[in-house]
């Protein structure tokens, strides 16, 4: 049998996601936000997260899901991807679950207008589908450059 992983439930509008636990470095409140100059409409601005300046960017904009509205619910999921931190706004981070390879099938070309090069897959749960991302590809090279380019990388 096959090793189960565990993985972050988030929430992106009515939708849950799913992430790696081991892509993720730790979940965080949302806190203020400092905007700056001529960035994309990607990267929201920076924040100060243990005496590190570190980018964030909204994953609904990124995405295509519209834009997030912060509640008390709002969460960040602080990442290294390309040794690259940054945040991930999400609109609620509610579980981390135990997946079996074995329920999760192929993304499909399309889910929900999602580019499929972050997808890993589709996981089928009694409650329905989990959207499962691959963070490694959540960023096109010139946006990872670009977040890069902000914190002096």
């Amino acid at each position: 049998m096959e090793n189960s992983s565990k993985y972050i439930v988030f929430q992106l509008n009515d939708q849950s996601y799913g992430v790696d636990v081991h892509q993720v470095m730790s979940i965080e409140k949302m806190s203020s936000i400092t905007e700056v100059p001529k960035t994309s409409k990607l990267v929201k601005g920076v924040m100060n997260h243990h005496s590190e300046v570190i980018p964030i960017i909204d994953l609904k904009e990124r995405l295509q899901l519209g834009n997030s509205t912060y509640t008390e619910t709002t969460r960040l999921l602080i990442v290294n991807i390309h040794q690259t931190q940054f945040g991930l706004i999400v609109d609620a981070a509610t579980d981390v679950i135990d997946i079996n390879p074995s329920i999760v099938d192929d993304a499909p070309d399309v889910v929900g207008g999602l580019d499929r090069s972050f997808l890993k897959g589709l996981a089928k749960l009694e409650e329905g589908l989990l959207i499962l991302l691959d963070l490694d590809y959540i960023l096109k090279t010139e946006e990872l450059n670009e977040v890069k380019e902000i914190i002096g990388n």
